[in-house]
């Protein structure tokens, strides 16, 4: 069983996490390593797809794929 202290510790630690993926710098960095950049010669459907995901996160969260 969790104690109290360890159970504020890691919803900190989960929240500090989740705010660091969520910045600005990380999310740029992302964007330069390969296995997070989709290829320019996918098939048109997967390409459809990506940008109907990009339009869903758009809505829901402010954002996108750039």
């Amino acid at each position: 069983m969790m104690t109290r202290d360890k159970a504020e510790k890691g919803e900190r630690l989960a929240a500090e996490v989740r705010r660091q993926f969520g910045a600005e710098a990380m999310t740029r960095f992302l964007r330069t390593l390969p296995a997070f950049r989709a290829e320019a010669d996918i098939p048109n459907r997967f390409r459809e797809l990506l940008d109907h995901l990009d339009r869903m996160e758009s809505k829901s969260l402010g954002g996108g794929r750039r």
